[in-house]
């Protein structure tokens, strides 16, 4: 993707699962010092009065599917909505990041229901909120006095590594569909732009770290574990000596973020007081319902335990839980406390429940062997081998009992975590749009290949792909290999590829898809998956000459440029999601 590079200031979008951020600094600034990094500090959490530096991803929108509000303000304001009754007349999408995650059939037409099921196009719904986050910035930016325009910005945009292309370039529509320009826009891998702002960040800025010791030191490596409120994300990085970051072994995860350990949560609350009541519980309260889930994110996040830590305090709404439980099943809180497996190990005092230590932990305890599992996925590979350093970023990094887990299960390894670990990435986007070649290569998490018709060989090809074309016997669905698998790609690496359209057309279509598998020969097998079409424009070239494709890997979106082999012309390529 060809960049502006005329630019002022370096804006990033950090666009997670359960909160959304941006910060940004500008280019002079950054050239003076890169830790002069901006954020907002105003995001306003409504009835518990915290001011955040990020903003839950929800979104509300009106009858006519107009945006009404995003964040702390869409949910306080749906919480009001609902308690009137009106819930029908509007749009409520909420922790709608989790539907691109291992999903290989992303595609324009993909649809998102809301909260009570009704129906939207998703790239609207991920338009609107970016849009709500990049519009936010620029009326912070007109309150700063920074007299930046909206041109003068390069957009930087967050994305998990172990996302599929097709994934990927869904949120680059989605972002230039709310209004930011394409070549004003970058896509940064989250783990790497954790991995870029520490770096830059001196020792006293991490726990973990002896005095004298330095991430940047060349030679360096590191395994890079970044867990977010949907997934855990997680690379493996060397220091070179020119200053780049080189990847050692492919970006790997998992479903096992901090909503995980709320889901916990909910299934110890329906265990006492049953599913429909938690149902009517959010139906008919939900602002009660949305502190008590606030409640324990920042108790989630924020505990720490002592040798003489015994109980864990909650507060809950317990004037509504009590209506409820009177109203629906006939008995009130303590009384469905006191018939639950929880009977001796959850108290009521006041407003508060007190959960024995032993209970609370054990919300956590699936989420976090999920965790350990892939990270001890990542040190079975052959390239992590001396590999003694983990790198905690991400919101639920800051959780004390994951980073007990994590030194605990990993005690020959230092395990470093930044004083900020949420802000990691957001800074570290940031600090990406300055310096974009600030890694060196990465390693090729899928095979990639052309789907091609080449001349039918009973040696190599399934029969049943067997079909008699422009007077021969070719095999359809067959797998031209251009990438494998774990292969190492340097930054803006090129493949070349010929090939001749079978049809005297102005426009040609090429298909292309990714495999888990190494040695793919059809594009039907299993671990096979479509990404896209790219069209490539053939008006004014000769048609039925030779094409040659330019296929760009290493970079953070595959690029693809198309030469006609005997005039040189270069034809317009365009990758479309289905």
């Amino acid at each position: 993707m060809a960049m502006n590079s005329s630019y002022l200031l370096v804006a990033a979008i950090d666009f997670g699962t359960t909160y959304s951020g941006y910060a940004f600094s500008l280019k002079y600034a950054f050239d003076k010092d890169p830790l002069t990094i901006d954020a907002n500090q105003a995001w306003n959490a409504g009835g518990k009065q915290l001011l955040s530096l990020k903003t839950p991803t929800c979104l509300l929108l009106d009858s006519n599917k107009h945006f009404d509000s995003f964040g702390y303000e869409a949910e306080n304001k749906y919480a009001e909505i609902v308690m009137e009754n009106e819930q029908d007349k509007y749009y409520y999408f909420h922790r709608f990041k989790m539907c691109l995650h291992k999903n290989k059939n992303v595609s324009r037409e993909m649809i998102l229901k809301d909260i009570t099921g009704k129906s939207m196009p998703a790239i609207d719904v991920f338009a609107l909120s970016i849009m709500a986050l990049k519009n936010h910035l620029i009326s912070y930016l007109v309150t700063k006095g920074t007299g930046v325009e909206s041109r003068d910005i390069r957009w930087v945009l967050t994305v998990p590594a172990i996302w599929t292309d097709n994934a990927k370039y869904f949120m680059r529509e989605s972002a230039e569909k709310a209004g930011i320009p394409k070549d004003n826009l970058l896509l940064a891998l989250e783990p790497e732009a954790a991995s870029i702002y520490c770096q830059y960040l001196p020792t006293e800025k991490f726990t973990g770290i002896e005095p004298g010791f330095t991430m940047s030191e060349p030679g360096t490596k590191y395994m890079i574990v970044d867990i977010g409120g949907g997934t855990a994300d997680i690379t493996v990085h060397k220091k070179l000596s020119d200053g780049c970051l080189k990847e050692l072994c492919r970006a790997t995860g998992g479903k096992c973020g901090g909503t995980c350990v709320d889901s916990e949560y909910i299934q110890m609350l329906i265990s006492i007081l049953g599913e429909s009541l938690i149902e009517i519980f959010k139906r008919e309260n939900p602002e009660s319902y949305l502190d008590l889930i606030r409640e324990f994110e920042t108790k989630k996040r924020t505990i720490t335990f002592s040798p003489d830590t015994k109980k864990v305090n909650m507060v809950i709404p317990m004037t509504v839980v009590n209506k409820l439980c009177k109203t629906h099943i006939n008995k009130d809180f303590k009384s469905a406390l006191a018939s639950s497996q929880f009977s001796d190990s959850i108290v009521i005092r006041g407003d508060k429940v007190r959960i024995d230590t032993d209970v609370f932990k054990k919300l956590f305890d699936k989420t976090i062997a999920d965790i350990l599992e892939l990270i001890q996925e990542i040190f079975k590979m052959k390239k992590a081998n001396s590999l003694n350093q983990i790198l905690l970023v991400g919101g639920f990094s800051t959780c004390v009992l994951v980073q007990e887990a994590v030194r605990r299960e990993f005690s020959n390894c230092r395990v470093v975590i930044p004083f900020d670990p949420d802000l990691a990435v957001l800074k570290g986007a940031v600090l990406f749009g300055h310096k974009s070649d600030l890694i060196s290569s990465r390693i090729s998490k899928f095979t990639y290949e052309i789907s091609f018709n080449p001349k039918f060989d009973s040696a190599i090809h399934d029969d049943k792909h067997r079909k008699f074309i422009d007077g021969f016997w070719r095999c359809r669905h067959a797998f031209d290999k251009i990438v494998e698998k774990d292969t190492v790609i340097r930054i803006g690496a090129t493949i070349q590829r010929t090939y001749k359209p079978q049809k005297d057309y102005s426009k040609t279509w090429f298909k292309i898809y990714a495999s888990e598998n190494y040695d793919p020969v059809h594009t039907t097998e299993d671990g096979c998956f479509f990404l896209g079409k790219v069209a490539i424009d053939l008006s004014n070239s000769e048609r039925r000459k030779g094409l040659e494709v330019e296929f760009t890997f290493g970079n953070t979106e595959l690029g693809l440029t198309a030469i006609e082999t005997k005039t040189g012309i270069k034809c317009n390529a365009q990758f479309a999601l289905i």
